[in-house]
């Protein structure tokens, strides 16, 4: 598994309040000093990580997401996608909760954190390269009903109701998919940039179903897009023909300054999916079982 550039990893959820008071059991066995669960008695799967319900969301982000940052900046595309049964936690291990501000440091998820870790690298690289500079920009993409809404550009949501969405998938000359007419907000520190995240979260569509008080009824993307300008000084050195007599023990050089500049440009993409679910267990009527079943095709 290690050899490719996927990687996929497993996080058991404790039980929560109404699952502890209808004395539900885990149904999970993870095997120890092995990334592997066992399902009943017979049934294993193997995973890159396995994190049991006890695990830190610090743990969650040095193992699985620390690595992609230093990527990221070296300027390769990064995304992590969170899947799994709506109510599993998916958005609690992302961190795109809509009280993102009030939760404690040691319960913040990956994206706090990655952003955090981001701003430092970029910044030490400054200090000791001071021709080093970056800009940091934000898209915030949901994906409701089959249709997409820029959650950084409140009248995208009027714009679609009204059948008059700018949004729009497409495919460049190298085949290389992208969406356009999407807002990109210039963020300078961290705070900036989770006060985007947070004004965006305000905007996802959200509702109560039998599984979950607060179920995402919409695929969300929130990317952080990196523009790096890299100078480095290249020393061109001519030795002289014929260096004068009181100099002709040493060769002189003249040196001649030239610069390369460089331009990098990175994206990394959060997905936060909305859960998948069963009418059945949900409860769900009208409105919200046509989103169960948008999200489940």
């Amino acid at each position: 598994m290690t050899s490719t550039s996927v990687r996929v990893a497993l996080r058991v959820r404790p039980l929560n309040n109404k699952e502890t008071l209808q004395n539900c059991n885990e149904c999970l066995t993870i095997i120890p000093d092995a990334p592997q669960i066992l399902i009943g008695t017979d049934k294993s799967f193997t995973f890159d990580y396995v994190f049991p319900s006890d695990t830190e969301q610090e743990e969650v982000f040095q193992d699985c997401v620390s690595p992609l940052i230093d990527k990221f900046v070296e300027g390769y595309n990064v995304t992590i996608l969170a899947y799994g049964q709506t109510g599993s936690g998916k958005t609690y291990s992302m961190g795109t909760a809509l009280d993102g501000s009030n939760i404690s440091p040691e319960n913040q998820g990956i994206v706090p954190r990655a952003i955090s870790k981001l701003f430092a690298v970029l910044n030490k690289r400054k200090e000791k390269n001071p021709t080093f500079d970056f800009e940091v920009y934000v898209s915030f993409l949901e994906l409701y009903n089959e249709d997409l809404i820029d959650l950084l550009n409140p009248p995208c949501r009027e714009n679609n109701k009204k059948g008059k969405s700018d949004l729009m998938i497409r495919e460049d000359v190298n085949s290389q998919i992208y969406w356009a007419g999407i807002k990109e907000v210039q963020v300078s520190d961290p705070v900036e940039l989770l006060g985007q995240l947070q004004k965006g979260s305000l905007c996802r569509t959200v509702a109560s179903t039998d599984m979950n008080m607060v179920s995402s009824r919409s695929h969300a993307i929130f990317s952080v897009i990196l523009k790096q300008t890299r100078v480095e000084n290249l020393e061109e050195n001519k030795e002289n023909d014929a260096p004068p007599p009181e100099t002709s023990t040493t060769s002189k050089r003249k040196s001649k300054q030239k610069s390369l500049t460089s331009k990098i440009t990175s994206k990394f993409h959060f997905v936060d999916l909305a859960g998948s679910e069963r009418l059945k267990r949900t409860n769900a009527v009208g409105d919200r079982a046509k989103e169960g079943i948008a999200i489940n095709g």
